[in-house]
């Protein structure tokens, strides 16, 4: 993945060097998405194309060009939503080469990457477009401001955009479409409970990447987060809600295993470049061996699904364990929910109902007030600056750092707000040095 600015040469497929002309390329549809940061276009194509993106000015424009291709499938429709982009148009020249060009408002950065065939898709050339004055993805501005009453919820609709999530077998009702219902519907509840505030992480049809959606709810300084799924699995005997937390070692069944495997897959599906690497955020996942957010999202968990028993019939009595990518925030207790098993007639039906969205959201919602109250939600409270500063300048305390040691864990056993911990010690990151001593509020 690289990204142009200016008239300059961006990708080039790599083909073998027969000298022969290369097998032709059929672009046999192509899928327009909008997300709150960027546009992203998808190609369907037969096989990986020889392809160079370069963007034009006066007025701005990105072009696509295909060696060698033709167009099969119709030009997605340009609305008003899409904005900046104007219109998309298509041409192919005598010597069989397909161009593809972005009327555009204003200038925009393009990033290309190719993906493999995954799931129900073919290869896919993706093109996504970003503003060149916001290149980082989905930041705050300015960064909200968390009161040390205020409990921020991090809510998770999964999948999104090109990855429609499981599809139900009798009305090929969409996985996402659902959810994001009720991860609106538990936002609009949140947001009536006082001292609360909900952050949608996804609030559209759009994807985002496993590794964004918990970065996100870290800059939003999210307490807590949710997300909200319903899944499928072979057969159509499952059927009823379940909580899911993640495990450090392994799953707890062979239920749990395929879900995490199921939700993982879906970067392949939505449109992640998986040849990037983040060997920090890799670092800091390994801290998670020791930390207790795990035990905390376990105790959450067992809260939500207690409530929620309330609602309808559970598909598992306890909270179950895996791998999943989307809960591995370090200091943030997460849990997904499975709300219903789409790949059950019933559940399928009960997922359309907005009286089951309803309910199902004020269960999530009672379970997070019955986690709050308990003392295992102290440590990860989070205070505003001053609050914080001034308890640092009176603090008498002081904790020698051992090896092995978090800074949850002091906080817990401290009985103090992690924020709290981190401002009196002028600490950004999550490493803690042996023998350093910390400064306890």
């Amino acid at each position: 993945m690289s990204t142009v600015r200016g008239v300059v040469l961006l990708v080039f497929a790599l083909l073998p060097a027969t000298g022969q002309a290369a097998p032709s390329v059929t672009v046999e549809n192509l899928r327009l998405w909008k997300a709150p940061d960027q546009l992203q276009l998808v190609f369907d194509v037969n096989r990986v194309p020889e392809y160079r993106v370069f963007t034009l000015k006066d007025p701005p424009r990105v072009v696509i060009d295909m060696d060698n291709a033709r167009l099969d499938g119709a030009l997605p429709p340009v609305q008003a939503q899409h904005k900046p982009l104007q219109a998309i148009r298509s041409a192919r020249n005598a010597k069989d080469r397909l161009r593809v060009v972005l009327d555009l408002a204003q200038a925009l950065q393009a990033r290309s990457y190719h993906l493999k065939p995954y799931g129900p898709y073919g290869h896919r050339l993706v093109i996504d477009l970003y503003d060149e004055q916001r290149p980082e993805r989905f930041v705050p501005d300015p960064p909200p401001q968390v009161s040390d009453r205020e409990v921020v919820i991090a809510i998770d609709a999964g999948h999104g955009g090109e990855d429609p999530g499981a599809i139900g077998r009798r009305y090929r009702t969409r996985e996402k479409d659902v959810v994001l219902a009720i991860a609106r519907e538990l936002q609009k509840q949140i947001n009536k409970t006082a001292g609360m505030r909900a952050v949608m992480i996804r609030d559209g049809d759009y994807f985002i990447g496993l590794k964004e959606r918990y970065k996100i709810a870290r800059r939003e300084r999210a307490t807590l987060f949710i997300s909200i799924h319903a899944d499928a699995v072979p057969g159509r005997g499952a059927r009823g809600s379940s909580v899911y937390a993640l495990s450090e070692r392994g799953a707890t069944d062979s239920v749990s295993q395929f879900l995490a495997d199921s939700e993982n897959a879906s970067d392949q599906l939505g449109g992640v470049n998986l040849d990037d690497k983040d060997d920090q955020v890799k670092r800091v996942l390994v801290d998670l061996s020791y930390t207790p957010t795990i035990s905390a999202s376990l105790t959450l968990g067992r809260d939500v699904l207690a409530e929620l028993r309330k609602v309808g019939p559970l598909h598992m009595g306890k909270v179950g364990q895996a791998g999943f990518a989307v809960l591995k925030s370090p200091d943030t207790p997460s849990i997904l929910v499975e709300t219903a098993f789409i790949s059950n007639p019933t559940g399928e039906k009960k997922l359309r109902s907005k009286s089951f969205q309803r309910k199902t959201a004020r269960g999530i919602l009672k379970g997070i007030k019955r986690f709050v109250r308990r003392e295992d939600f102290k440590p990860y409270q989070k205070v505003d600056t001053a609050s914080a500063r001034h308890a640092a300048t009176s603090a008498s305390r002081l904790h020698t750092v051992r090896r092995g040691e978090t800074l949850i864990g002091i906080a817990s056993r401290y009985g103090i707000q992690v924020d709290a911990l981190r401002l009196a010690n002028n600490i950004k990151g999550n490493r803690l040095l042996a023998g350093s001593k910390l400064r306890i509020p």
